[in-house]
């Protein structure tokens, strides 16, 4: 036990390496290193892992456990105002997105939104290709004249990824179920739809049924008057224009017929959803998100997190 002990000492607090403590003792480097392994066996030797200020992992766990989510990352946040909040989940979904996808991959991308064009603007184009294929899920919402951000931003993210991107041009939403059928008749357009079967990855804003003065003031936000629908049926937020009740279950109204883009059957068969969405206006929309399973992973702020458990 005492030899244990020494080696244990030499290697973890003094910054010896094997051969220099086998060399020092006398012994083989074979059993230094099985002494180091008895170290922990017998918990002369315990690792702690320390985060450092701003890193969250015990929240990020009771989150993802709570609520059946494969993975949490949570933004620190110094205030909280909405450009703040967007400017961090920004950096948090960059560095999200830039560690775990993958060549293969071929992502969705939902329309316009702050968070998804903060997260687009914090990466960086990378040496090799982090993604196959970028493609837009739904067209532009609102204004007409705005609609084009969601191409732009389409454009961004194949820009960052290398990935090719599949731009799908049309309104989001349309007067009628006629017009819709209409435009997803259309052979690119039907094309284009075919590829959402494919996804591996979809990237998600998550919708609250209050826009921000940032997306109300962008041109590109659902018309009241569909909003107004929404509310009187229960409806909390969407993903994708799919939207859901408190309970995360989808809400059917005239709207559905009328939009433009992935199904929810669709949708909720890509096998990794990544919502990001945060601040207290978005808080009971994400929660529901999270209770449906509209989303496997979800992006967020310290205080949406904190009041996730406790919901």
């Amino acid at each position: 036990m005492s030899l244990v002990t020494k080696i244990a000492r030499l290697y973890h607090e003094q910054g010896l390496r094997q051969p220099e403590i086998a060399e020092r003792l006398h012994i083989s480097q074979s059993r230094v290193s099985r002494f180091l392994k008895e170290a922990v066996a017998l918990r002369i030797v315990r690792t702690v892992v320390i985060p450092p200020p701003g890193v969250h992992p015990d929240l990020e766990e009771a989150v993802r456990d709570k609520y059946g989510l494969a993975d949490v990352v949570i933004a620190d946040t110094s205030a909280d105002d909405d450009a703040a909040v967007i400017a961090a989940l920004g950096a948090a979904g960059a560095a999200y997105l830039e560690t775990t996808l993958s060549a293969s991959d071929r992502v969705g991308l939902s329309s316009w939104s702050s968070t998804l064009l903060a997260t687009a603007d914090a990466m960086s184009p990378r040496t090799v290709r982090t993604a196959s294929e970028v493609v837009q899920v739904i067209g532009g919402v609102g204004n007409p004249s705005v609609q084009v951000k969601a191409t732009r931003l389409t454009d961004r993210f194949a820009q960052v990824t290398g990935g090719e991107p599949k731009f799908f041009h049309a309104p989001g939403i349309v007067g009628s179920q006629a017009a819709r059928d209409t435009l997803m008749e259309d052979p690119y357009i039907s094309e284009l739809c075919a590829e959402w079967k494919n996804l591996s990855v979809l990237l998600a804003g998550i919708g609250s049924l209050n826009p921000s003065t940032l997306l109300a003031a962008s041109g590109n936000a659902v018309p009241e008057s569909d909003l107004a629908l929404l509310r009187d049926v229960g409806a909390v937020g969407d993903v994708c224009l799919r939207y859901f009740d408190a309970n995360g279950e989808l809400v059917k109204t005239e709207l559905d017929s009328r939009v433009v883009g992935i199904s929810s059957d669709d949708l909720r068969a890509v096998p990794r959803k990544v919502g990001i969405a945060g601040g207290g206006r978005k808080f009971e929309a994400i929660h529901a998100a999270a209770l449906g399973k509209w989303i496997d992973v979800l992006i967020t702020d310290v205080a949406v997190a904190r009041r996730l458990i406790d919901a």
